[in-house]
């Protein structure tokens, strides 16, 4: 478990799931949030968001290792110091491109990886939640987890030999869905769930209790009207 300023990463790397990690360019990241907190706070908070959620992932038991598909150097920078590996987004084709794009370089260092797409934005993930969920997609050819409001994706699965075919963004719940997905029901998944894109999700996220690098910018930057 991580503790209030702890930096936890797995120091003995041999679960089996390698995750994916896409990261916009920090300019362009969490417009909606800049509403909530200025632009001033905006893009170090998604690049908080982004370091608390490789951290948390790369110390879980599960986890092998972390791939994050960014064009951003100082995101890039960053998550390499927590162990990350970082790739250049180059199909520059959106999201699910990106995510396909860090899947193939997964691959073609350890080809029959089973691998996960995870959002940038989860900063109160748990690393014992991640791992439940990670067991639970073991048992299936692709799994999901829906985001908080029950109309996004904040976790994709796709077994050993199975395509991702992610189709995130907007109501990408519905889609994986139908794509034949299973959808992760488990109780306890809070913080897997509860991914930020505005100041009311980010005091949900406070609420659950955040890392370090978030816990460093964010509470001084909600407004009084949000908190």
């Amino acid at each position: 478990m991580r503790t209030e300023g702890e930096i936890a990463t797995n120091t003995d790397p041999t679960g089996p799931w390698s995750l994916v990690v896409p990261l916009k360019p920090l300019a362009r990241a969490k417009s909606r949030l800049g509403r909530a907190v200025g632009g001033d706070l905006r893009a170090g908070l998604a690049l908080a968001f982004a370091q608390d959620t490789v951290a948390a992932a790369l110390s879980c038991p599960g986890v092998r290792d972390v791939v994050v598909v960014t064009d951003d150097p100082v995101a890039g920078a960053a998550v390499t110091a927590l162990g990350a590996r970082t790739v250049p987004d180059t199909p520059a084709a959106g999201l699910n491109a990106a995510l396909n794009h860090g899947v193939r370089a997964i691959l073609a260092r350890r080809g029959g990886a089973a691998v996960a797409a995870l959002n940038a934005d989860l900063p109160a993930l748990r690393p014992e939640e991640l791992a439940r969920v990670l067991e639970f997609s073991s048992r299936f050819p692709r799994a999901f987890v829906p985001d908080a409001q029950g109309i996004g994706t904040t976790f994709l699965s796709a077994a050993s030999g199975t395509e991702l075919c992610p189709s995130f963004g907007g109501p990408s719940r519905a889609r994986h869905l139908a794509s034949g997905a299973v959808e992760i029901r488990l109780p306890g998944l809070d913080s897997v769930r509860r991914d930020v894109d505005t100041g009311e999700d980010l005091e949900a996220a406070l609420a659950l209790g955040v890392g370090p690098f978030t816990a460093g910018l964010a509470a001084p930057a909600v407004p009084v009207a949000e908190r």
